[in-house]
């Protein structure tokens, strides 16, 4: 809890669009969930700082904006220069800068501790998170709805899973670089495998995010577009079947990474973090996520559980 306290005062984002989630309770509980070491509370953070991030532009590019404004947010991220904020508007000056401020700070904690900065592969994955929203959100304007494989390819980037398994990545120091065996382009086929699961369990329910509006379509409702006989129950098992399928892929690949020993903290904890999906995106009629809330309750707030956690 100390840490989720020191996370409110370091990132300081006074939340000037009304309707951008703010929740961070949930944005750390990813976190705790994902890297669960007690002795790990400094990566939590700066995890969950990335995760935030992912919440709030998500929110920027499906609540704010025209197309056009979005390109040039889009733009500037892919530039990551702070003389560009003038190119945007008001509201997203802000944030185009805290993310700045923020990766680049994660990039040189992670060279303090392990001798590397990974900004680069850091700003790349911003980029193509928000090339996905862009594409997304001209899908809505154009009033386009995307065959099935279209819409869980870009979904898959849109899901934000690349993201935090990239900063992760470079957070426990697992890249080759820094001595450990592998790079980051060897976790490819497990962020896919992540990010399928991801964004599966998202469109599954029928409820959405309670603040969000239905902007993004679904995997499902492209699906039924493409097989107009179908009904939601055989499309709802098809989804379960991908899930499972995505889920072999995913044991499949962090055995293949296991193989070297400084892989297994990465493994574990995308693990986890696929584990968590379904607390996430399991609401009821009400549009709330009962499950989640419990959990929260006893990891974070259970006094019995702190004291004799393992």
């Amino acid at each position: 809890m100390e840490s989720f306290v020191i996370l409110g005062k370091e990132l300081g984002l006074a939340l000037e669009l009304k309707q951008v989630r703010n929740q961070p309770l949930k944005w750390y509980t990813w976190a705790m969930a994902s890297l669960s070491d007690p002795s790990m509370s400094e990566q939590r953070l700066e995890l969950t700082k990335s995760i935030t991030f992912i919440y709030i532009i998500d929110d920027i590019f499906d609540l704010y904006g025209t197309p056009e404004e979005l390109t040039v947010f889009t733009r500037a991220v892919h530039m990551w220069d702070y003389a560009v904020v003038h190119m945007l508007p008001k509201p997203m000056k802000m944030y185009y800068k805290a993310l700045l401020d923020t990766t680049n700070d994660i990039g040189y904690k992670i060279y303090k501790k392990h001798g590397y900065n990974p900004v680069d592969s850091l700003k790349s994955t911003w980029g193509s998170l928000c090339d996905a929203f862009l594409v997304e959100a001209k899908w809505f304007a154009s009033v386009y709805l995307p065959t099935s494989h279209e819409y869980l390819e870009n979904g898959k980037v849109s899901s934000g899973v690349h993201v935090v398994l990239v900063h992760l990545f470079f957070l426990l120091g697992v890249n080759r670089k820094t001595g450990g065996a592998v790079q980051v382009d060897d976790i490819s086929e497990l962020i896919s495998s992540v990010a399928a699961i991801l964004r599966l369990w998202d469109d599954f329910g029928s409820a959405k995010d309670e603040q969000q509006d239905e902007n993004d379509g679904s995997y499902i409702e492209c699906y039924m577009k493409e097989n107009p006989g179908s009904t939601i129950e055989t499309v709802r098992e098809h989804v379960i079947d991908m899930i499972s399928s995505d889920w072999k892929h995913l044991n499949k690949e962090c055995f293949r990474l296991n193989k070297n020993s400084s892989s297994s903290s990465f493994t574990k904890a995308s693990l986890n973090f696929a584990r968590m999906v379904p607390l996430m995106y399991s609401y009821d009629d009400n549009h709330q996520l009962p499950i989640l809330e419990e959990f929260i309750n006893s990891t974070l707030f259970d006094d019995t559980f702190l004291v004799h956690r393992p």
